[in-house]
């Protein structure tokens, strides 16, 4: 019912109305769109990574990898189909047997041969506490096991091939015969037997060159007897200990014990119950021994040759074989044997993996004695001989092969870039990609050549315990450079190499397929059909089918199995036969090219040379020119990180990377002497243009350290002494023009070596300052008072104007406004002493004596009066250090002058740093407006925002810059109301006072000055002119110039000076004639004394007039606000006759 239901809607669907297709167009267009965004973002992400990352990228942590390696999931059975239903079956035992060793040997490459070797790896003797060797090889127990079941499987693997060989080649003529053998050789079989053996001597070889591995093992197996003596102590059930013991003694047995290969050949190979018959079998014995004949024969003659590509591997495997051989039919040709043994000649040592180094004499005579007995000493030791004299030999030539290769390498690179860089031409493809495929190959020749060289050098070197010269490690560590240069060039070509891969395997599958299908002709148009010759037409039909498709490990180990038949009663003539096996090599090697050129280039064995890696750095800093090719050396270095994931001995393979890890940044931290006048200079500058080098999970990156190390130094030095601030600028730009170093801005307030005290410092502490710092007026400089250093401090106005610089214009205001806070303390100081009941009375006593006497004194203010209260007031009282009341009065008006001066300081600093920032501005009168330049030119809104803040920096420049004059008559006009009001008319007796102030100040100037010449120098000086600001600001505060003026006391001074010193020369010439010398001495001293004092008061006359211009002294406060008032009337007309003159203007405009 459902069905029928369905149906109709269905019939509907089938109606073709076109909307599919439009459908699927869309989608195709949608699909081709997201490919082409898909395929920019991924180019993006490529070009970010090639200018961010270093020359060398990590291959294992590529986010996107290309693999090459052909893959199918075709099975054996599916792929070996052929009419011949017998040889099927031959075939796939083999094939299937062949890929059980391929995986073993894998097994044993990335697992087993690591874990092994990196045992014990990671932990230094002194960080070891006991019971650590035991832990290790406790977690390591399970590794064993794991292990020995590998080799049993090994075991079985080498007994079933032997088998089944021995089954093909029967010599019992009961026994039915598979297919005829007479002309067929697998010598695949023999050579996947020789690799599965080479993985039980690796084995061997590792266990027996592990000193630490078996010292752990005995220490492990005494702890073990003491948990046996008492097993409860450590929670253990003595039932399970006995099983425990047993498999410790098998692992020990089976593996430690160095018996794994010899163990495997020992085996029962001939079956007891009327099976396969091995050691009986001649035939089988005659076909192992042409076919390992054969099959050395072709090794020998690559080995040691430019085209050797893995001969030496398979070397090993003969060996086994041979002695495998030995074992099973207790035959030895001596002849063979002899061979064999001459190849040590040529090649006196192999690197099994790692450091592994392995001895082809010293294995054959041990495996097989007898025959050993039959060669004469000499020969032996010749071997021995041989292999010291090859490793002198290659010490001496190493640095010429070094430069050689150099050359080859360059020149081939050259090569793979112009070749591959060329658009392929469809004309001449086929030549192409010949000479491509030749590129290639010869690319992996170099690569398996120099590996070969450094790894056998090396561990020569190492297993013979013999120091390699510095001259030796550099030319070795040179070679490993060249070699990662060789992977990085296939690396870096990866694609266009993938895609000229493709085409190559094609082109050779079809070289193959045409030799075959000739062949195949040939034995068609043979119309005697017998049984073998079938066979052999079965075989090449295999061929042919299975190379018709992807080149993967399986298709190619079944063509080679296949032909080992098909190749019999000479189907192939000679000239045929040897460019097939030609192009089936070729086809091998271009198959697996990056796999292949990967394990060459893989330097996981520098793990174990790794003392080298301090002098490698000592050349390359020393050479520097060509320091990129550290990118090289850590990427040899980082090979062994892989491998170090087999690790099972510590708690987590991360422990054992980070030893690593740490151990090469050490030696990379450690820099040499950097003092140039001991070790010279050096240009260290291509360092800075190299990539940062990847190193396990971090960049190191030279530039950006060297940039960060000089930034902190620079900051932290100028924050130690801000005034070098300059320097260490200049040091940033030699390092950014020299170096190339995108160094930062310190940002820290600059300063100048003329910075002295900090306009900042001052102003917090002013009352401090002005009591410690003396003023020069003349030279506007402040003088320290005292200090307990040699030398005294000074501030001037280049000091003032760096500080504003670094502080900004703004704090001159906050400075004025600070100094009329500190001068509001200090006249209420002066107010009360002013208001003192005995200083008043004393001065208005004073004025209204010189109103007396001022007719009779020619308006003079008498000496002896202001003599008489300078003296009179010491009788108030005096302080512990010896001083007046009017002597700390001088130095309350001192300090409110230093103020002032600071003040005079500030504006000129002010001045001064303005007319540098703006001696720029061409004209201060017309500066233009910048914001509407702009805005008539339509730029962007931040170029506006930009002018604006320029047009705000300059019009604040020019403010400054003529506003500076005014500080002064603004602290004038904050006090003088104050001090003119009609509350504080105890004030105006100051003027009255001055003149004994006058003489107080000069005595103590005089014997500051005297002190000059004295050891001890406290109290010494030579200026004090914050008295003389003091006394004229205030004197204007107070507005009496005119009643101080009136006193004439200046000139009084003088006039009694004058007198006293015409006196006393009149006296001394009246004594020269009496010729009294102590008394003419006196009167020379009373003469000096009576100029000084007039001096100081001359002196004090200068700096008192010179303060006075700057608070307006030619006029008296009520001139000045005459003036004033003038000033503002005329700007009242002046805008009032603006605006009349505008108006009658207007019906004009209209």
């Amino acid at each position: 019912m459902a069905l029928e239901t369905l149906s109709p809607d269905w019939e509907f669907d089938r109606l073709d109305d076109g909307s599919q297709k439009i459908h699927a167009e869309v989608q195709l267009k949608n699909y081709g769109k997201f490919l082409e965004e898909y395929t920019s973002q991924l180019k993006r992400i490529e070009d970010a990574l090639d200018d961010s990352v270093g020359d060398v990228w990590d291959f294992s942590l590529d986010p996107i990898a290309l693999k090459l390696l052909p893959y199918e999931q075709s099975s054996l059975l599916e792929l070996i189909k052929t009419e011949n239903k017998v040889l099927n079956k031959v075939i796939t035992v083999y094939a299937a047997l062949c890929c059980e060793i391929k995986k073993l040997k894998y097994e044993a490459e990335t697992k087993f041969y690591t874990g092994l070797l990196f045992y014990g790896e990671g932990a230094t003797d002194s960080s070891m506490v006991e019971g650590d060797y035991q832990i290790q090889m406790g977690r390591f127990v399970s590794f064993l096991q794991e292990l020995s079941c590998f080799v049993t499987r090994c075991y079985e693997v080498v007994v079933n091939v032997v088998h089944q060989l021995a089954v093909l080649y029967t010599s019992n003529k009961n026994a039915p015969k598979i297919i005829e053998t007479s002309g067929v050789h697998f010598q695949a079989m023999y050579e996947h037997l020789g690799e599965l053996l080479t993985i039980l001597i690796t084995l061997d070889e590792i266990i027996d060159n592990h000193a630490t591995l078996k010292d752990h093992w005995t220490m492990y197996k005494r702890l073990l007897k003491s948990v046996h003596h008492n097993p409860s102590k450590f929670g253990i059930q003595e039932d399970k200990l006995k099983p425990f013991e047993k498999l410790l003694l098998k692992l020990e047995c089976q593996l430690l014990d160095g018996m794994i290969f010899q163990a495997c050949i020992e085996q029962q190979f001939d079956c007891l119950n009327g099976g396969v018959s091995v050691s009986k079998n001649g035939t089988f014995a005659e076909e192992f021994a042409h076919t390992l004949r054969t099959y050395f024969a072709n090794v020998e003659a690559k080995l040691g040759e430019p085209s050797e590509i893995d001969q030496r591997d398979k070397y090993v495997g003969i060996c086994g074989l041979f002695v495998l051989h030995f074992q099973i039919f207790r035959t030895v040709d001596k002849k063979f044997y002899k061979s064999l043994l001459d190849v040590c000649k040529k090649v006196p040592a192999i690197t099994l993996t790692a450091n592994i180094v392995w001895f082809a004499d010293n294995f054959l005579i041990q495996k097989i004695p007898a025959a050993a007995k039959l060669l004469d000493k000499k020969s032996i030791h010749t071997v021995k001989t041989q292999r010291e004299n090859f490793l002198q030999q290659r010490a001496q030539s190493l640095t010429k092969d070094m430069q050689s290769y150099y050359v080859f390498v360059s020149s081939w690179m050259t090569k793979m870039e112009s070749i591959l860089s060329k658009e392929q031409c469809r004309t001449k493809f086929s030549e192409e990609l010949s000479n491509r495929c030749n590129v290639f190959i010869q690319g992996f020749l170099y690569a398996y050549s120099l590996s070969t060289t450094v790894k056998t050098t090396m561990n020569l070197y190492m297993s013979m315990q013999k120091p390699m010269t510095k001259t030796s490690v550099k030319a070795l560590c040179r070679l490993v450079e060249l070699l990662k240069a060789i992977e990085h060039m296939f690396y870096r070509r990866s694609m266009v190499v993938a895609d000229s891969v493709t085409h190559i395997t094609q082109h050779l599958q079809y070289q193959a397929l045409h030799s075959i299908s000739v062949a195949k002709k040939r034995v068609i148009s043979d119309k005697k059909y017998s049984e073998q010759r079938l066979d052999v037409l079965s075989a090449l039909v295999l061929a042919e089918n299975t190379l018709n498709g992807p080149s993967t490990k399986q298709r190619r180990l079944i063509v080679s199995l296949a032909l080992s038949v098909g190749t019999q009663m000479k189907t192939f003539k000679d000239e045929e036969l040897i460019p097939l096996q030609l192009v089936l090599k070729k086809l091998d090697l271009i198959s697996e090219l990056i796999e292949r050129v990967r394990t060459q280039c893989d330097c996981c064995f520098l793990y174990w040379h790794r003392a080298v890696f301090p002098i490698y750095l000592d050349d390359v800093y020393e050479n520097a020119v060509d320091s990129a090719r550290l990118h090289y050396m850590f990427s040899a270095l980082r090979d062994c990180v892989p491998a170090m994931m087999h690790a099972r001995h510590l708690e987590s393979y991360e422990v054992l990377l980070e030893c690593y890890d740490k151990e090469i940044m050490e030696v990379l931290s450690e820099l040499d002497d950097r003092n140039p006048f001991r070790v010279g200079m050096k240009d260290l500058a291509h360092f800075f243009f190299l990539n940062p080098i990847r190193f396990f999970n971090r960049f190191i990156d030279i530039k950006a350290y060297v940039t960060h190390y000089l930034d902190k130094t620079f900051y932290n030095l100028t924050t130690v002494a801000l005034h070098d601030w300059a320097t260490y600028s200049e040091m940033r730009n030699l390092a950014t023009q020299r170096y190339g170093l995108s160094m930062t801005e310190a940002h820290l307030p600059s300063q100048t070596l003329e910075q002295g005290l900090d306009v900042l410092e001052i102003m917090r502490n002013i009352h401090v300052f002005v009591s410690r710092y003396l003023y020069n007026l003349n030279n506007q400089i402040f003088i320290e008072r005292t200090s307990n250093n040699k030398h005294l401090n000074t501030i001037n106005i280049r000091h003032i104007a760096n500080s504003i610089r670094t502080h900004g214009t703004g704090i001159m205001n906050t400075t004025v406004n600070f100094t009329y806070q500190f001068l509001r303390k200090k006249f209420y100081i002066f107010s009360q002493f002013m208001y003192d009941e005995h200083i008043k009375s004393r001065l208005i006593k004073d004025i209204r004596f010189f109103r007396e006497v001022k007719d009779q004194n020619d308006h003079k203010y008498p000496f002896e009066r202001a003599d008489k209260f300078n003296r009179g007031i010491r009788k108030l009282g005096i302080t512990p250090d010896g001083q007046s009341y009017l002597d700390q009065f001088r130095q309350l008006i001192s300090q409110i002058g230093n103020a002032l001066g600071y003040v005079r300081m500030i504006r000129s600093g002010g001045l001064h740093c303005c007319s540098s920032a703006i001696r720029f501005v061409p004209d201060l009168e017309d500066i233009v407006n910048f914001e509407e330049l702009v805005k008539e030119e339509g730029l962007s809104e931040e170029t506006q925002k930009a002018a604006r803040q320029l047009d705000s920096v300059l019009s604040d420049l020019t403010r400054n810059f003529a506003e500076g004059t005014e500080y002064f008559k603004m602290l004038v006009d904050v006090f003088a109301p104050e001090f003119r009001s009609t509350k504080n008319m105890h004030l105006r007796n100051f003027y009255i006072i001055v003149p004994p102030l006058t003489l107080n100040f000069v005595e103590h100037s005089i014997s500051c000055k005297e002190k000059l010449n004295k050891k001890n120098k406290s109290g010494a000086a030579f200026t004090d002119d914050g008295f003389a600001m003091g006394v004229a600001y205030i004197l204007k505060l107070l507005d009496q110039y005119q009643e101080f003026d009136s006193l004439h006391w200046f000139q009084s001074v003088r006039e009694k000076y004058v007198k006293e010193i015409r006196a006393v020369a009149k006296q001394q010439n009246v004594q020269s004639t009496n010729q009294d010398e102590k008394l003419l001495q006196t009167m020379n001293l009373t003469h000096k004394r009576l100029e000084v004092c007039l001096q100081e008061f001359e002196l004090l006359y200068f700096s008192l007039s010179s303060a006075r211009i700057f608070f307006r002294a030619d006029k008296t406060a009520a001139e000045e606000s005459q003036e004033k008032k003038e000033k503002e009337e005329e700007s009242g007309k002046a805008s009032n006759g603006e605006l009349s003159n505008s108006t009658p203007a207007e019906p004009v405009v209209k």
